[in-house]
């Protein structure tokens, strides 16, 4: 048995600040993968195809789904979620943010903080990634100079800690040189005034989040194959609670439901998983079309809360004007994404200290907080915050930007009739 703690870490930040890079450099100096498999003709971007496998990634470079790797450092497993910079993929960011338990933050060095590092932040905490490291990276563009450095990281500590982050001054900001390795596993002799860790050291130091078994089960799920000899197999990282095999679970808000045959993670066979753990699980008596991404699987004595109609705190980020009753945005709660209508404006808050500034207003505006109460298209699975917050939090999405982060703080439950 593994008995070292085991995390998810997700890479975020801006398009092209060097995420996918980093991760490859990463991987070679752990001896994960070898530099000479890199593509030759990759050039600038070989380190960064270590990650992006798809064709058509490799074609425009640009990192569109999700993809995993496992590193093992001398204290912890790592499972790195490498997510999508680009703004077209941010969907699966939101996914792959969702499925993490600490993130690193790039932002490079010769362009600074820019609208999707902030947007990558706000999400971060919004999905309950309560570790954060943030990678200044590209640190060779600026001539390896500590003002660059110090800059970045005092506006990334106003950005950080205006979010939600109340440690954001305590957090490690490592400078690197991820095309060259600079300070990814060793301390870089060209920056002689930062003592601080390297990016691995940094990754040695995070903890392990508590694991909520004693909750009720609850797996989103991101994919699902039908694979020969199997059957149908559900692809989800377990958030909260136990599965066994020849447990009975249901997929809500589908309401399919049949017997767990086989678990597996990182190509392994596993007798349980619990929260934390990226698996698969095949099951008997559903077919692939009755389950899809979006879906959340639990035990069918406490099965997912169904809703269509729920009340959550938000934190407006980008509006183009103001956000008001009638508006009808995307919903982002794990891998499910729903249109809905804000039906009522409840109050407006003082984001920094959590106190009414005024019941029902007309309208909330960028950097306001407000409590609104949501009408959803169609049925989807979230839950109170108070009870299960690993699956109570969500993005609001409209033309292509995130414009709103919260929480659901109660909702009016569909009822589902016994199965």
């Amino acid at each position: 048995m593994n008995v070292k703690p085991h995390l998810n870490l997700v890479f975020i930040g801006h398009v092209d600040h060097g995420k996918s890079t980093l991760i490859g450099r990463l991987l070679v100096e752990m001896g994960v993968v070898k530099e000479k498999e890199l593509l030759d003709e990759a050039g600038s971007f070989k380190f960064a195809w270590v990650m992006d496998r798809e064709k058509e990634e490799r074609a425009r470079g640009v990192t569109i789904d999700i993809a995993y790797q496992k590193i093992e450092t001398q204290k912890n497993v790592i499972t790195i979620i490498d997510a999508p910079g680009h703004r077209d993929f941010v969907k699966n960011m939101i996914t792959g943010a969702s499925q993490a338990d600490a993130a690193v933050l790039v932002v490079a060095a010769d362009d600074g903080i820019m609208p999707q590092t902030r947007e990558h932040a706000a999400l971060a905490f919004t999905l309950g990634v309560g570790q954060i490291i943030v990678a200044i990276n590209k640190m060779d563009l600026v001539g390896f100079r500590q003002e660059v450095y110090e800059e970045i990281k005092n506006s990334m500590i106003t950005l950080l800690s205006s979010i939600g982050y109340r440690n954001a001054s305590e957090l490690p900001f490592i400078p690197l040189a991820a095309f060259f390795g600079e300070g990814v596993t060793k301390p870089s002799p060209k920056m002689p005034w930062y003592n601080g860790p390297t990016l691995l050291g940094a990754l040695e130091r995070l903890k392990e989040p508590e694991k909520p078994i004693n909750k009720p089960l609850r797996i989103p799920i991101q994919d699902v194959f039908s694979i020969t000899g199997v059957g149908t197999v559900p692809i989800g990282r377990v958030e909260t609670g136990v599965l066994k095999i020849k447990d009975i679970v249901v997929f809500e808000p589908s309401g399919s439901s049949g017997e767990v045959r086989s678990i597996e993670m990182h190509h392994e066979q596993i007798q349980q998983a619990v929260p934390g753990d990226n698996i698969g699980f095949s099951v008997r008596g559903v077919s692939k079309d009755e389950v899809r991404r979006g879906d959340v699987a639990g035990h069918l004595t406490n099965p997912p809360t169904v809703t269509n109609e729920f009340t959550g705190k938000v934190v407006i980020l980008a509006v183009p004007t103001e956000i008001s009753p009638g508006f009808t945005p995307l919903f982002h709660c794990h891998a499910a994404h729903v249109p809905g209508t804000i039906i009522e404006i409840l109050q407006k808050i003082d984001p920094k200290t959590g106190a009414v500034v005024e019941e029902h207003p007309k309208s909330l505006r960028k950097g306001d907080a407000g409590v609104i109460r949501v009408r959803l298209a169609k049925p989807m699975v979230i839950e109170r915050s108070s009870e299960l917050p690993e699956l109570s939090r969500f993005a609001i999405r409209h033309a292509g930007q995130t414009i709103a982060a919260g929480m659901c703080i109660d909702l009016v439950e569909i009822k589902r009739a016994a199965r």
